[in-house]
């Protein structure tokens, strides 16, 4: 099991807004399936897996990442297809196959060196508790269990694999203070 991370910014009061939150994160964690996509799992006779992922998501990643914030991945399942997104979107942060998110979660930080105060996290099911409980932003899909919803900090209006994480991404950037300048650099202005 990893150390704890080390302190940096210290946690939050249980009062602090959405926004206060997201205008910490320098490091934003998604889980997969129910996130990224809509949950579907779609299966070869052979036995391999599909997975849909939608654009919008990704670009939002990749604003994230020219601002300076850092993405990771950490998801239950092994996948090639994570795998190839994570590399096409520049997620250097993979943790795949993982049985107690826990573990890979206190492994980032350490690896990274902030604290879980400065993180955001966006699951959609029991087993992304255990890390949301601990980030300074805990963040869910409108299709989440009711039990992931009522822990969340914020909720998307949208649903996994179709624009959540897009969604989550652009609150943050709100929040910081980046959005309308990056909007301004895609208008030419």
């Amino acid at each position: 099991m990893a150390q704890k991370p080390p302190s940096g910014t210290p946690a939050l009061p249980a009062t602090a807004t959405a926004a206060e939150r997201a205008s910490r994160v320098r490091l934003m964690i998604f889980d997969i399936d129910g996130v990224f996509t809509d949950g579907s799992l779609y299966f070869t006779a052979e036995g391999d897996t599909m997975k849909s992922f939608n654009s919008l998501d990704g670009h939002g990643v990749k604003m994230l990442q020219s601002v300076g914030i850092q993405t990771a991945i950490i998801t239950g399942r092994q996948s090639g297809i994570v795998a190839a997104r994570a590399r096409e979107l520049g997620i250097t942060h993979l943790y795949q196959g993982v049985e107690n998110k826990n573990d890979a979660f206190l492994t980032l930080l350490e690896k990274i060196g902030i604290s879980s105060a400065e993180c955001g996290y966006m699951g959609d099911d029991w087993p992304d508790l255990c890390v949301m409980r601990q980030c300074g932003f805990a963040t869910a899909p409108a299709n989440s269990h009711p039990e992931v919803i009522q822990r969340a900090h914020w909720v998307a209006e949208a649903r996994g694999g179709h624009g959540a994480v897009r969604e989550v991404c652009d609150a943050i950037l709100r929040a910081q203070h980046r959005y309308d300048e990056l909007l301004a650099a895609a208008l030419g202005s």
